[in-house]
């Protein structure tokens, strides 16, 4: 078998895989797109009513532009600010049906598993050499596929983290499904009857609760809303404010500071233990102390990979982050929350498996903040390593912006909040681990 005449397999349809798929197709190499979903970026409808950070001009992939601009295309209006479902509608969807790639994508095959043909974790002799073997779930049952190559952009969107404060579900969380919503609600939307003149908990940190608060909060005096923290929440975790490269993002912080500073919104400190429902209330509990009674629980908790189907592949990730080794302590939020990450590709996102990565959101592991614009310097990277262009895999062409301020403080880094995001220095920047750094724009995070 002539394992370099097989396809790349690219798992996931979303704006990294088709990405990953415009640039394999660049070069000249087959892809083989696997989604799970009936459309390309269908995770992204799920949350498609929330709006993104960045505008247009920042959020398609210069692969993808060059693919979409030999059609009829028309690109939306570089400073507009899309919400999900126009990302999909007016970028991934047009996108997935070019020439270049509608006849490689494959959609409703989700893959189960990942290995190397004929070779289970433990045998190494000949290894390098097998190709990978794909299994997928489909309507018509299970197929098995082969590639020289495989880029996991799957994301983590199937895998939210629960309530429980240790990682795995709150004693009675499971049984409370019902009340429980995961993600960002369309509390303005679909989903307004249901929040509307209830008392709802957010639980949460980042940029999904206040999203959510947000848009609870405009419901009107009917509805109450408590925001659930698992640690005080310092002044930082707000974000830049106007020192924010990404002004969007910036201004959500600071909206969410005035609604906790006026007291619209209850903000309390809570590890949550167990989930009690007593009639139509459900109550939050730690060890010593019980919140509620609450209608709803809207967990914006974030998500973590799923790397059950890679099971039988070598990796090497962080124990804590389970991200890449060499990526972790880039985004690590122990250590600080940066929105300036230096840009990456496949030397950082290499496992001991050959011509493995994962990619995109999933990359990161269960850190929490990602941008769109770092996958897409991701695949343009590999895509370079994969066809033997190692000066194009080590370069990098972008800088993510600054959010204003680092947590990290002065155990983080020795620059003043708006300097933290220099190249220089170790928490924030490259340092000497990277290649130069050559082209400099803002990003969009990825939902």
């Amino acid at each position: 078998m002539d394992r370099n005449a097989l396809p790349v397999a690219v798992v996931g349809a979303g704006p990294v895989g088709l990405a990953a798929a415009a640039e394999l197709v660049e070069r000249g190499v087959s892809p083989l797109i696997l989604e799970t979903g009936d459309s390309a970026g269908a995770a992204m409808r799920s949350w498609g009513h929330v709006r993104l950070f960045s505008p247009w001009r920042y959020d398609i992939a210069p692969a993808a532009r060059r693919l979409l601009e030999r059609g009829d295309w028309v690109a939306p209006d570089g400073e507009a600010y899309p919400t999900g479902h126009e990302l999909v509608e007016r970028y991934l969807r047009p996108l997935a049906a070019c020439p270049e790639i509608a006849p490689h994508l494959r959609l409703a095959h989700t893959v189960t598993a990942v290995t190397r043909l004929g070779f289970d974790k433990l045998r190494t002799a000949g290894r390098d050499d097998a190709p990978f073997a794909i299994t997928a779930r489909t309507p018509g049952g299970e197929v098995a596929l082969l590639a020289r190559a495989v880029i996991d952009a799957s994301g983590t969107f199937i895998a939210p983290n629960p309530l429980g404060a240790g990682g795995t579900p709150a004693t009675g969380e499971r049984e409370a499904a019902a009340r429980i919503r995961y993600g960002i609600p369309d509390a303005q939307g679909r989903e307004r009857p249901r929040y509307e003149g209830r008392r709802v908990a957010v639980v949460g940190s980042g940029h999904s609760a206040f999203d959510t608060i947000i848009a609870l909060a405009a419901l009107g005096a009917g509805t109450t809303v408590t925001w659930i923290v698992r640690r005080p929440f310092a002044d930082t975790k707000y974000g830049g404010a106007e020192n924010d490269a990404l002004p969007a993002r910036g201004a959500l912080g600071a909206r969410m500071r005035r609604l906790v500073d006026s007291g619209a919104v209850r903000q309390e400190l809570l590890r949550i233990a167990a989930v009690r429902q007593a009639g139509d209330a459900v109550y939050l509990r730690d060890d010593a102390r019980e919140f509620g009674p609450f209608d709803e629980i809207v967990a914006t908790t974030g998500f973590r990979p799923d790397l059950a189907p890679l099971r039988e592949l070598r990796l090497r990730l962080d124990d804590v982050l389970e991200a890449p080794t060499a990526l972790a302590p880039l985004i690590d939020p122990n250590v600080h929350s940066c929105g300036t990450v230096p840009p990456h590709g496949a030397r950082e996102l290499g496992h001991p498996e050959k011509d493995l990565y994962i990619v995109g959101m999933k990359s990161y592991g269960r850190a929490p903040t990602f941008l769109m614009l770092t996958g897409y310097e991701q695949v343009r990277s590999i895509a370079c390593a994969l066809v033997g262009d190692t000066d194009g895999a080590a370069r990098t062409d972008l800088v993510l912006p600054q959010t204003g301020v680092c947590s990290g403080g002065s155990e983080c880094c020795d620059e003043p909040a708006a300097d933290c995001g220099s190249p220089a220095n170790t928490c924030c920047g490259a340092g000497d681990s990277l290649a130069p750094i050559t082209v400099t724009f803002p990003g969009a995070r990825s939902g």
